[in-house]
């Protein structure tokens, strides 16, 4: 089984080095690549004032936050719900380094101690579209995937819309496993003296065939030409 969080952070500012803190933690479940449902979302007291231009983005007052619990009261849901995990994050960085501060200012150790692994979404979509911006609105965008609900930056909004796109944008990388009842050196024997396998040709419903012209229209849209093109029927 494949568990993957993707996280999502908002802070009073931008480097935590000069005290500022996070003040919303978003989680959404992945297990092998199907969206469970299952979240967390936290919103935390900082204890100190939001910077105007961090206000300006995520629209978090501290007059809001004056009554939810400061961060070492949620450190043992927040690690329980990510242990073992793969852990995603768009500009992983960001994120980590906010996470670390608070988890080692309550003498606990490092985000990582906790994940099996940290994945950084926007190095990904670098690579794969370099020169292209990537940010998750441009993902977003480049995946058709609806954002125009996304009026401020949300923790739990963004890990949502962030999980459509990782999805997409990994899509293919899983390995295709064909299991059979048949050991390997029989099927090699069977090769050589051309015994042959009546195999049944199950042809595409209409349902699938649309569904599958509807996917090529996407890789369209993300390359401009899809490989499906140079292919007959």
């Amino acid at each position: 089984m494949l568990r993957q969080i993707v996280l999502d952070t908002e802070t009073t500012g931008l480097d935590p080095k000069k005290g500022h803190r996070i003040i919303e933690i978003g989680c959404v479940e992945i297990i092998d690549r199907i969206i469970t449902g299952k979240s967390l979302h936290l919103y935390i007291n900082p204890d100190r004032e939001i910077d105007p231009g961090a206000l300006s983005i995520h629209g978090l007052t501290n007059q809001f936050l004056s009554d939810k619990p400061l961060f070492h009261e949620i450190a043992n849901d927040l690690l329980n719900f990510l242990k073992d995990a793969e852990l995603i994050a768009h500009n992983a960085a960001f994120d980590i380094k906010f996470l670390n501060y608070e988890l080692n200012k309550i003498n606990l150790n490092n985000i990582n101690s906790y994940c099996s692994k940290i994945t950084d979404s926007l190095l990904i979509a670098r690579r794969k579209f370099p020169g292209k911006r990537n940010s998750l609105d441009a993902l977003c965008d480049r995946y058709n995937i609806n954002n125009s609900h996304r009026k401020f930056h949300g923790a739990l909004l963004d890990s949502e819309l962030l999980a459509e796109v990782w999805l997409y944008m990994t899509r293919g990388q899983n390995s295709l496993i064909i299991e059979d009842n048949i050991p390997n050196e029989n099927i090699f024997h069977n090769l050589q003296n051309n015994q042959e396998y009546n195999l049944p040709v199950i042809l595409a419903n209409d349902q699938e065939v649309n569904a599958h012209k509807k996917y090529i229209d996407e890789l369209n849209n993300i390359s401009g030409n899809a490989v499906w093109n140079f292919f007959k029927n």
